[in-house]
C-alpha cells in the first residue's frame, strides 16, 4: 500500500470524524459520508495490487473478489446511513427550521441533578469538619493516653 492511500484514508477519517462532532446535521451528514469513503478506499487498498477478473482468469494472477464484496457493502451501508441522514436532516428543518442538533431536555436534567449531587456531597463533606487526629508520636513515646476522638470510634456514655 503506498504512502498516498495511506494520507488520503488518515485524511478521510480525520476530516470526517472531525464533522461528526458538530451540531449540524448537515455537517453530520457530511462526516459520515467522508467515513464511508474512507472506508472504501481502505478496503479497495487492502486487496493488495489489481489482477485478473476472478471468473474469468486465464493464467495471470487473479483479483481478490472479497475485497471488492466488502467494499461494495460499504458502499450501500454508507448510501443507506446518508439517505437515513438526510431525512433525518429534512424532518428537523420542517419542524425547527433549522438543522442544528440541540440537547435533550432529558439530559439537561439529569446532568443538573449530576452536580447538584455533587454539591451536596462537597457540602456534606465540608459540614463534618476535619478527620479526626491521630495519636501523636509524643503521646506514643510517653505512654499516655490518645485523646478520646481519636481512634476506635466507639463513643462513651
Amino acid at each position: 500500500m503506498s504512502a498516498a492511500l495511506l494520507f488520503t484514508i488518515g485524511g478521510l477519517t480525520t476530516i470526517g470524524l472531525y464533522l461528526i462532532t458538530a451540531r449540524a446535521l448537515s455537517r453530520i451528514i457530511l462526516g459520515f459520508v467522508l467515513l464511508g469513503h474512507a472506508a472504501v478506499v481502505a478496503l479497495l487498498a487492502s486487496g493488495g495490487p489489481p489482477g485478473g477478473a476472478p471468473i474469468a482468469g486465464g493464467g495471470e494472477a487473479i483479483a481478490n473478489p472479497v475485497v471488492q464484496a466488502l467494499a461494495l457493502t460499504a458502499i450501500v451501508i454508507s448510501f443507506g446511513l446518508t439517505l437515513f441522514l438526510l431525512a433525518l436532516a429534512g424532518r428537523q428543518q420542517s419542524l425547527e427550521g433549522d438543522d442544528l442538533v440541540e440537547d435533550d431536555i432529558e439530559d439537561r436534567r439529569v446532568r443538573r441533578q449530576a452536580e447538584l449531587d455533587a454539591a451536596r456531597q462537597r457540602a456534606a463533606a465540608e459540614a463534618d469538619g476535619p478527620e479526626p487526629e491521630k495519636a501523636s508520636e509524643a503521646d506514643a513515646d510517653t505512654g499516655a493516653a490518645p485523646h478520646p476522638s481519636a481512634g476506635s470510634g466507639e463513643t462513651t456514655s
